[in-house]
């Protein structure tokens, strides 16, 4: 009989004992005689009326029959219908006494005598009831507490004791619908993950040379780049039953539990082979196990996890077809076995997509939304440097939302830059309403950055300048827009990013004379940036071309925290860092102000037009910029 048929009928013929017991119980309650408890002064009058049959006597109460009619009837239960329907008899009859102590048994047997009432001893006995309260309903109590939490661990109803049992979910060949057409701006991973397909295909090519199928691919990268949908696409594409379940679901509060669950998956999927296992945030589990015996001793249910997981992908032979992918945005705190060849053989990087990645990403997800003609996604991934495909897909559904929203036909090129604004910066916050000083303040800031951007030679051009208050703290933002991705950028690009950042501050003391608050982040990240070029980039001749930072412990490296560590330099040599850093934003801030001050009469006119639009692009902005008439001087 198979495993899980046996299980059933297990469950069946507990649930029919079960069902059984309750109905008995039932049955018993309601066909039972009722019973009412009188006063020892209401027996005594009934006694010596003759309305009574027969009595039995215990030490501390008297149970009796009395004649029809002779007990009053009790207040109506909720169980009198059902004994009216299964026929037992409404009138009540049988009654008790509590004994009153003192009371001498030869009077209480002379009156029954004299009123030729049967009667009898009875020894009373506690057994059944101490067994009862004592020992069954406190013991049938712990077990449906236990038999609950085995529930709740094993995931099921039917899986009361199966807390082992890995949760792994299956999608078999006609669920998975997923394919490499619905994956964009990852060619290179795709391109590696092409031949992982080929292998599950047509193993017997890559055997007959001797060679072996890798037993596991590792994808690395940020989170929302497209790990899992690449993981899926490469089921659909190879046409095999798809395991996926995430790291977190292998570890419990007991330990044991963690390395069953992988037995069991390794089990399931070797019968239903060829597979691929899909474990995401693989780190939950695969943490090094440098930093652990520091706490526990290093046998914690993470650990024997992760080493079962170890042995298992020891022991299965790849060439049946199973491949192991796993995903993790966090490869630095993996433990070293999981990396060596013949576990994950292969990383592939999933990273976030370029400018053509980034286009093409936004042309998949647009082909459920009507466009209108004016749409150019190319613009948008300009638009959107950084961005990973969730973040690419929530723009286009923000912006048929918005466009819904606003009742029009089609979604067109101002819903998509809202929807941008609105994942950059936050939604407008329209009711913050500034005073016309502090308006006034915030267009000469945000003027400050784009005019400067605009007159040095290597910042991204402006694309756009609003004073519309947006998320928590920004009360305004210029938006650049980048002509192509970059991932080099020399010593002058960064001091023209840092003068960029610096306008804001400076055109704010050209104009009032004096400085506001508003440019916390601009000097947070103007002085990360100088410190980078001392201490990463040796863009210093002072300090030279050694590297600086905190250099962490081996225990920290080894529990992945995070938590920083010991400074590696000396405290002469901070004090030059500091120094250098200061001299490179003076010497920007020096060269700013000398930008502003020989165009401070285009700083104030933009600014008014700004102020007047509260949001200005195109070529509105590009004749602010150069100085042009506007529309209102016009």
């Amino acid at each position: 009989m198979k495993p899980h048929l046996s299980q059933r009928i297990q469950f069946s013929l507990a649930y029919v004992l079960v069902a059984a017991l309750v109905l008995s119980i039932l049955q018993s309650w309601l066909l039972a005689p009722r019973t009412v408890e009188i006063p020892m002064s209401k027996f005594l009058e009934l006694l010596r009326a003759d309305k009574i049959e027969k009595v039995a006597l215990t030490e501390r109460e008297i149970r009796g029959l009395a004649k029809p009619g002779a007990l009053p009837s009790p207040p109506s239960a909720a169980g009198d219908r059902l004994r009216q329907l299964l026929g037992s008899d409404d009138d009540v009859r049988v009654f008790t006494v509590t004994r009153i102590p003192g009371v001498e048994e030869q009077w209480l047997i002379r009156e029954l005598e004299q009123h030729q009432v049967e009667f009898a001893g009875k020894i009373e006995t506690t057994f059944w009831k101490d067994l009862l309260f004592g020992w069954v309903i406190p013991l049938a109590v712990m077990i449906g507490i236990w038999m609950f939490l085995m529930r709740r661990v094993g995931g099921g109803p039917t899986q009361a004791l199966s807390f082992g049992r890995s949760k792994h979910k299956i999608f078999d060949r006609k669920e998975l619908k997923t394919t490499f057409n619905d994956v964009a701006g990852v060619d290179e991973a795709k391109a590696e993950l092409i031949e992982i397909v080929d292998f599950l295909k047509n193993p017997k090519k890559y055997q007959r040379l001797g060679g072996r199928i890798p037993k596991g691919v590792l994808l690395v990268g940020p989170p929302g780049t497209g790990k899992t949908l690449l993981a899926r696409a490469v089921a659909g594409e190879a046409d095999v039953p798809f395991f996926t379940l995430s790291g977190s679901e292998f570890v419990e509060m007991f330990v044991g539990v963690g390395a069953a669950r992988v037995r069991d998956l390794f089990e399931q999927a070797k019968d239903k082979a060829p597979c691929i296992i899909f474990i995401d945030e693989l780190d939950a589990i695969g943490k090094s196990r440098a930093g652990s015996t520091g706490f526990v001793g290093g046998h914690d249910e993470r650990e024997q996890t992760l080493n079962q997981l170890l042995a298992e992908m020891d022991g299965f032979d790849s060439s049946k077809g199973v491949i192991i992918c796993a995903a993790t945005n966090r490869p630095e705190v993996l433990d070293q076995a999981l990396l060596r060849p013949g576990r994950f053989d292969r990383q592939v990087v999933v990273d976030k997509p370029d400018v053509r990645g980034r286009e093409a990403i936004l042309r998949l997800h647009a082909r459920a939304v009507v466009l209108g003609p004016e749409v150019a996604l190319g613009v948008i991934a300009a638009r959107t440097p950084g961005f990973a495909g969730a973040d690419l897909a929530n723009i286009v559904n923000e912006a048929a939302l918005l466009a819904a929203r606003k009742e029009k036909n089609s979604v067109e090129m101002a819903d998509f830059e809202e929807a941008i604004d609105r994942v950059v910066a936050g939604l407008e916050k329209r009711s913050r309403v500034l005073s016309e000083k502090e308006r006034d303040i915030v267009a000469h800031h945000e003027m400050g950055h784009a005019l400067v951007a605009f007159n040095v030679p290597n910042a991204d051009p402006v694309h756009k300048i609003t004073i519309i208050p947006r998320g928590v703290a920004a009360l305004g933002m210029t938006y650049q827009l980048p002509t192509e991705d970059r991932f080099l950028l020399t010593r002058s690009e960064l001091e023209d990013r840092i003068a960029v950042l610096l306008g804001g501050r400076v055109a704010e003391e050209l104009v009032y004379g004096e400085i506001s608050t508003g440019a916390h982040n601009d000097l947070e990240r103007a002085s990360e940036l100088a410190r980078m070029m001392v201490t990463k980039y040796g863009m210093s001749e002072r300090v030279g071309l050694a590297t600086f930072g905190e250099r962490a412990s081996l225990f920290l490296r080894g529990a992945g925290a995070g938590l920083g560590g010991e400074r590696d330099y000396s405290e002469e040599t901070a004090r030059i860092i500091d120094q250098e850093v200061r001299a490179i934003l003076e010497r920007t801030q020096d060269r700013v102000r000398g930008i502003l001050t020989a165009k401070k009469g285009v700083l104030v006119s933009a600014a008014a037009e700004l102020k007047r639009t509260e949001t200005l692009e195109g070529d509105r902005l590009r004749r602010a910029l150069a100085g042009e008439p506007t529309e209102a001087q016009a």
